[in-house]
């Protein structure tokens, strides 16, 4: 059995909200649900992703969206970027997981490390 979902606190919704919005939007995940201090993420009619802010925010984590594509890895990039998130890694190969390894990394609002990744085969 695989993971279902992940569920964070994030220090101000709004802007944790809109930052998702955008940075997911090219990984074809939207909201699938919210209410005034939350929000479920995900694809399908599955959430993947609930953030809220009912609590303290935690200690950065990190969080690995699949992507379709490179061109869906850059457009990932380049929204979260545009959206407020910080750079944390350019789209590319990581050879040091695999040698299909495609990602990009961003840091989200709270620090996140928001990560879009495709594993290529030979």
């Amino acid at each position: 059995m695989g993971l279902d979902h992940i569920g964070f606190n994030v220090a101000n919704f709004l802007k944790s909200r809109d930052f998702y919005i955008s940075a997911l939007a090219p990984l074809d995940i939207v909201v699938l649900g919210e209410g005034k201090d939350w929000a479920a993420f995900g694809e399908n009619g599955r959430t993947l992703l609930w953030i809220d802010s009912t609590g303290p925010a935690p200690e950065p984590i990190h969080i690995a969206f699949r992507a379709r594509d490179r061109a869906a890895i850059a457009a990932f990039h380049a929204a979260a970027t545009a959206a407020g998130g910080t750079d944390n890694g350019a789209p590319g190969l990581r050879p040091r997981y695999h040698a299909g390894y495609y990602a990009a990394f961003v840091l989200d609002p709270d620090g996140h490390n928001v990560e879009a990744v495709v594993h290529e085969r030979a």
